[in-house]
């Protein structure tokens, strides 16, 4: 190494910190805009754990209270201005279209069963949207992050090869600098993707499973009120068993 390059190596910080600052803007503007996606990833991240913990606490509860024997029409008293969870929403759901069905002049149970299981399956719709609300930047973060990441790496490496060609220059301490400062972009995009490609799968396992307990109480539900059908009295306040 002659005193030249030694000098050029020293003159490079080679800190995470110093790469940055050394890199070419466009490198800068990637690596800032991957930072603020991993940030972003890791808020989604949080907030869906603490969602769904809390939506499974809420539809133990609300399951425990149901299959205690309470009254249904009591149960629809106290939930039917504000219902609390997915599963609660869903049970108002399905009482109100039938009390509606009870409240008409005739009286008529045809197609009934059809408008709860519809009105049912639109609630469990509903309440799955919300919780997938989101999750979608964590799988769009999780394909492009390593590819922009790679566009900072390309970009960065054009800019060291033209500074290699105007310097002549092309021994390892010089070339070195600039190479690490492309790759830096690389290794962000991955650190961005990297969480966000292993909570998506999970969260979205988490989604399918509230989503499947959902369908089956809907199932267990509609099989109640499709007694009280058969026995032609209406019969919401009926106890749940």
């Amino acid at each position: 190494m002659t005193p030249a390059d030694a000098a050029a190596a020293v003159s490079h910080d080679v800190s995470l910190w110093g790469l940055f600052w050394a890199a070419h803007w466009v490198v800068k503007a990637v690596m800032l805009g991957l930072v603020a996606s991993s940030i972003w990833v890791w808020a989604i991240i949080v907030e869906k754990i603490i969602m769904y913990r809390r939506t499974k606490t809420q539809m133990d509860r609300f399951e425990q209270v149901f299959w205690s024997g309470q009254s249904l029409e009591e149960l629809y008293r106290s939930l039917s201005q504000r219902p609390t969870t997915a599963m609660a929403a869903l049970f108002v759901a399905a009482m109100r279209e039938w009390k509606r069905s009870h409240e008409t002049a005739s009286r008529s149970f045809a197609g009934l069963q059809q408008r709860l299981d519809r009105v049912m399956n639109v609630t469990i719709q509903r309440e799955v949207e919300r919780l997938e609300a989101r999750l979608m930047v964590l799988a769009t973060v999780a394909s492009a992050g390593p590819f922009i990441g790679l566009f900072g790496t390309v970009w960065g490496i054009m800019t060291a090869f033209q500074a290699i060609a105007v310097s002549k220059n092309t021994s390892l301490a010089v070339v070195a600098p600039g190479i690490a400062e492309a790759l830096f972009a690389t290794a962000i995009g991955l650190v961005a993707a990297i969480p966000a490609t292993i909570a998506y799968n999970k969260l979205a396992g988490e989604v399918n499973k509230i989503a499947s307990r959902l369908e089956g109480f809907a199932d267990e539900f509609s099989a109640i009120l499709s007694r009280q059908i058969d026995q032609q009295g209406g019969g919401y306040d009926q106890r749940a068993a």
